[in-house]
């Protein structure tokens, strides 16, 4: 199991912080905020008795305001573009509508904004992937040491997906996963690496619909 979750980016948030050396993710950042984007935008009457309780969450993304989609859909990917190009295609029929707009909008994503959602990843407040997993110290160091050639070779964070992973097996998976890709060129590389930030978007999109869906229907 993956320990991955969603929290919705703080409103006002700057996204021209400084960029901590070797950040990661595939988990975004809890940060402290007054109020959920997507928590009071819809009026209670438009989530009804009628409103399969599957889709609450995708339906109050759908009738959230524009400010307040874009971001949440900015918790998941820190391209601008990407997050306007989805707000702007609600209304979604259904969550798997939702996702393949999310996968479409991800391989069309040009090198500034894949730039972009790099950067983005590397401010969060995060310890280095892998690092909180269990292990020995040998392989915590070499972890570290990993993750610090990667960034002096590509210039960017390590980004990859966890979804699926055991606790136990992260630490190996993330620091064979970065010995792999230290061998690809740069421009294999930022395949890669956008693949991975495609991956992690999609489930932190399907993690933010679901915990909506099961907010709403506690209440």
């Amino acid at each position: 199991m993956s320990d991955a979750r969603l929290v919705p980016l703080c409103p006002g948030t700057s996204r021209n912080l400084p960029a901590p050396t070797f950040r990661l993710w595939s988990i975004p950042p809890s940060c402290p905020h007054k109020e959920d984007p997507l928590t009071s935008d819809i009026p209670s009457q438009r989530l009804d008795a009628a409103t399969d309780p599957s889709l609450l969450g995708l339906h109050r993304f759908n009738e959230a305001d524009t400010g307040a989609a874009e971001e949440a859909l900015l918790a998941c990917c820190g391209s601008h573009r990407w997050a306007l190009r989805l707000t702007a295609h609600r209304p979604y029929p259904d969550i798997e509508s939702l996702l393949a707009a999310a996968s479409e909008a991800s391989y069309d994503l040009r090198p500034a904004d894949l730039a972009e959602a790099l950067a983005d990843e590397s401010w969060m407040p995060q310890p280095l992937l892998g690092m909180r997993a269990p292990g020995s110290q040998a392989a915590h160091t070499a972890l570290r040491a990993a993750h610090a050639a990667y960034e002096a070779r590509f210039g960017h964070v390590f980004v990859v997906c966890l979804e699926g992973v055991a606790p136990e097996e992260m630490l190996d998976t993330v620091l064979s996963s970065i010995r792999t890709r230290l061998a690809n060129d740069r421009d294999e590389e930022r395949l890669v690496a956008a693949d991975e930030l495609r991956r992690i978007a999609l489930v932190r999109l399907s993690h933010l619909v679901s915990r909506h869906s099961a907010e709403a229907a506690a209440h």
